[in-house]
């Protein structure tokens, strides 16, 4: 058994507002992005580039903040701290965005900076968090936490076609503003938390850990990641609304329906990834949401599609939060940081191909269109597939182990 206790509920719940108001901040950004850059002067046609940079930002960032993390909690004990400072950095930066005004060289040149500076140090709200759980919870805990926390990405998922809808005649200003403050409060209570569950780790007793279901190189994990992201990128972003324009022009309620499968099926997945482990469980619901993919794909009616939709995101959530769970279980005694940090960067990467096929126009040509509608069911197959295995000799190894 495992000597570090198991997280109350409370964390769990931390984590997903913290998940939930930065997902929130990112998308009012992205929603106000056009008209910010129109601001000072930057054409519309350069905003895709500016997503992509920010995609490749984070791809870096987020891995970098992961090392980071777990220096700092070697080092002081605490990463909770360095988390609020540069998030304080972060929303500054942010909160600046909608003042620049003017069309010369110095706004331009104070928008890509404040820009970057709000991509970068944002990193520091997505892996070193969630590295949390790996560090401190004890290992049966873990699922459950890791669909908490994935809960307030789901949420904000949800939430994001009616963002777009409510903000658009709002002036940026304000959604920015709350958007800020709401993070700010969040991060601090995030630091109280490490606080109070440091202390309830270092009263622990020691008692031995269970043996480890043996070592995956990081490179295959980011590997199955980012064919897995890139998989539900082109299903959810490029593919989903013309699903669901065949048979509903009000795809603005339809697309969260993906996003309730995902909130909704992550909590009983937990008890398949407690007996079976991450890699595993990550395995069987690719090669699920493959099959749910391909009858979206082929549905011939809107309750069909709606079906595979829920189905679909429910396979994406289960996939997500097997993949943190994975990662603690992968990450040796203070790598959990890289190792999350790894998970976010895979992730960020799988963005930034899909939107540079969007900018490319690839889903406009006749050539690439027949290759995009079913890459999404391939790469969920073959990803499925490949963990799947993983997963299997992780599992038999273990029990040899324990046997």
């Amino acid at each position: 058994m495992s000597a570090r206790p198991a997280f109350p509920i409370s964390v769990g719940l931390a984590l997903a507002l913290i998940q939930l108001f930065f997902t929130l901040a990112w998308t009012v950004y992205a929603i106000y992005l056009p008209k910010l850059a129109a601001q000072v002067g930057i054409p519309a046609s350069a905003v895709i580039l500016i997503l992509m940079l920010d995609q490749a930002i984070f791809t870096v960032s987020d891995f970098a903040t992961g090392v980071a993390a777990d220096k700092v909690s070697r080092t002081l004990g605490r990463i909770g701290p360095m988390v609020a400072a540069v998030t304080l950095v972060s929303c500054l930066a942010y909160l600046a965005l909608p003042f620049l005004a003017g069309d010369t060289v110095l706004s331009v040149a104070l928008f890509f900076t404040l820009t970057v500076i709000w991509t970068t140090t944002s990193s520091a709200l997505r892996a070193p968090p969630i590295m949390l759980l790996g560090k401190h919870a004890a290992k049966p805990a873990i699922p459950l936490l890791s669909s908490l926390a994935m809960l307030g990405y789901g949420v904000a998922g949800a939430a994001a076609p009616y963002l777009a809808l409510t903000l658009r005649e709002i002036d940026p200003r304000w959604p920015f503003l709350i958007a800020s403050v709401a993070v700010v409060l969040a991060t601090l209570g995030l630091s109280y938390v490490e606080r109070s569950l440091a202390s309830q780790t270092a009263q622990a007793a020691p008692t031995p850990e269970p043996p480890a279901r043996g070592d995956i190189s990081p490179l295959i994990f980011a590997l199955g990641l980012v064919v897995l992201a890139l998989g539900y990128q082109m299903h959810f972003a490029v593919n989903t609304a013309p699903l669901f324009r065949q048979f509903s022009e009000r795809i603005d309620l339809l697309m969260p329906l993906f996003w309730v499968g995902f909130n909704v099926a992550m909590f009983p997945a937990t008890l398949l990834v407690k007996r079976w482990g991450g890699f595993a469980v990550m395995g069987v619901f690719g090669v699920i949401g493959a099959l749910a993919i391909a009858a979206a794909e082929a549905a011939t009616a809107l309750n069909l599609l709606v079906t595979a939709q829920l189905a679909a995101g429910a396979a994406w959530g289960c996939i997500l939060m097997s993949a943190f769970c994975a990662a603690f279980d992968a990450a040796k005694r203070d790598t959990e940081g890289r190792w999350v940090g790894i998970l976010f960067s895979a992730l960020a990467f799988a963005t930034f191909l899909r939107i540079g096929a969007v900018a490319a126009g690839l889903q406009r040509d006749p050539q690439w269109t027949g290759l995009l509608q079913w890459a999404p069911t391939v790469c969920w197959l073959i990803a499925g597939l490949l963990l799947l295995y993983v997963g299997f000799v992780r599992v038999r190894r273990w029990m040899a182990e324990t046997a």
